[in-house]
């Protein structure tokens, strides 16, 4: 588990206390009921209205999975790659089969049943570009509705602040409590603008940056099949994919199969038997970052 998100709300809002401690108020005149159930209420049933019921089935998943923050290390990915370019080399349908059964990643999955099927570089690149892209998809949408509730939150704490003003001005004929009137009105512009800041905008951001990082292995996932379906050697293709890998999100640490090094024991692809039609393909070694 990623802990990042829990210890940045947590610095946040301890932040926020330190303050108000040195300024001398009193952090439980920040919790304020009346101004929070305008602010969170408001916010998420405005944002409703800018969403569909089957993206609100992926929230919680998707929210769970940020917090988490759980993606699989680009090495992992280039080693089973790597694995999948070593099966291949001997030909064997049903080794590439039973791998497949075994894949976790769906997108793995696909790309061993389409080696394994005989699918041509265009039809393999569709496929799989097409399940990376619903994935995507899948994820913004979720972060865009946090999105949209980061905008709509200062807005909501600004009409829950007026609506506590047009209370205060009628009650002008008592002075000694407009003090503490006034104060809780403002309660709700300061947990609009935190929920927004502190909360919402993070947390869209957050599923966007890994959405991002999920991308980049499932276009390794890609590229490192259609270089198998063209026939491309192992030293060629573990080159091809740490190329793709920026160099501090590659684990240097404990035994593993480096740049240039070819993990079947081959050197070369001539005079052996591949999956596929054996011709390299235009789309093989081009980059498809989303």
């Amino acid at each position: 588990m990623d802990p990042l998100m829990i210890i940045g709300l947590i610095a946040a809002f301890a932040s926020l206390f330190v303050m108000v401690f040195m300024e001398g108020g009193a952090i439980s005149s920040l919790f304020l009921v009346a101004p929070m159930i305008i602010v969170f209420g408001g916010t998420i049933a405005v944002s409703l209205m800018g969403t569909t019921l089957g993206d609100l089935k992926n929230v919680g998943r998707i929210f769970g999975w940020a917090v988490k923050g759980k993606i699989r290390p680009p090495k992992e990915v280039i080693d089973e790659v790597a694995d999948l370019s070593a099966k291949a080399r001997g030909g064997s349908l049903l080794e590439l089969e039973a791998e497949a059964e075994k894949a976790e990643d769906p997108l793995v999955r696909s790309a061993i049943t389409g080696l394994a099927d005989g699918l041509d570089s265009d039809s393999l690149a569709d496929l799989l570009e097409a399940q990376k892209n619903t994935r995507r998809d899948e994820v913004m949408s979720v972060s865009n509705w946090f999105s949209q509730m980061g905008g709509y939150a200062p807005t909501i704490g600004i009409v829950g602040t007026v609506a506590s003003l047009i209370h205060v001005m009628e009650n002008l004929a008592q002075p000694d409590e407009l003090g503490h009137m006034i104060a809780a009105a403002f309660v709700a512009t300061l947990w609009g603008l935190l929920t927004a800041n502190f909360f919402w905008h993070p947390i869209a951001t957050r599923i966007r940056r890994l959405c991002e990082l999920e991308q980049s292995n499932m276009e390794l996932v890609v590229e490192g099949a259609l270089s198998i379906q063209a026939g491309v050697n192992s030293t060629a293709l573990n080159d091809r994919l740490h190329a793709l890998v920026p160099d501090y999100r590659l684990d240097t640490k404990g035994n593993k199969t480096g740049k240039g090094t070819d993990p079947d024991g081959g050197g070369s692809s001539s005079g052996t038997t591949r999956v596929g039609t054996g011709a390299t393909s235009g789309k093989a070694g081009k980059s498809r970052a989303a």
